[in-house]
């Protein structure tokens, strides 16, 4: 890009010295695509961490607030699959469960594209929103939570070996309801 950039510096000069108009169309062409390569390079360079090229699991969760966070988590859904099918990235809702009355209770999505958790991860926080309610009989104003977790996919570890040395294992009698046998067995394990 630097040698890019003098080229067309020098040509530059040499077109103000000469008031070659097809030199400075030239230069707008060749300004464009180096305007473009440095923001490839800026995106390139933001999305550099270990696990941003990878697949992203989006969770959304309402807050407190029922129906009204219910609604709004169903909202952010729908805004992050619009977003989704934009950049053409391949998703598939793992999990579901919808509000009664509406919205969603929780959701899960698997995202699939080039670079999909590095573009994801700002997402995860809490997400606000303060409107009139359309769900208060009185109009009032309602502020609801919405919980939103984007984890990377990991790659399949293989088999995992445990050592048994590692292990700690104690064995020792329970309490609570079961009568006189919880007092002679060792049934609880930890």
């Amino acid at each position: 890009m630097g040698s890019q950039a003098e080229d067309l510096e020098t040509l530059f000069e040499m077109a103000v010295e000469e008031d070659d108009r097809d030199a400075f169309d030239e230069i707008e062409e060749g300004v464009r695509s180096l305007q473009g390569l440095l923001e490839a390079a800026t995106l390139q360079s933001m999305l550099s961490a270990p696990d941003d090229t990878k697949n992203a699991i989006v969770s959304i969760h309402p807050g407190a607030g029922g129906t009204e966070s219910q609604d709004w988590a169903e909202m952010l859904m729908r805004m992050y699959l619009r977003w989704m099918e934009s950049r053409d990235y391949a998703f598939d809702t793992l999990d579901l469960q919808p509000g009664e009355e509406a919205g969603i209770k929780s959701v899960s999505i698997e995202v699939s594209g080039e670079y999909a958790y590095g573009y994801l991860k700002a997402e995860a926080g809490v997400h606000r929103l303060v409107r009139i309610s359309p769900f208060d009989s009185n109009h009032r104003r309602h502020t609801s939570f919405a919980s939103v977790s984007v984890l990377p996919e990991i790659d399949d570890p293989g088999d995992i070996d445990l050592n048994e040395t590692d292990l700690e294992i104690d064995v020792y009698r329970a309490s609570g309801a079961g009568g006189q046998h919880v007092n002679k067995t060792s049934s609880a394990v930890r």
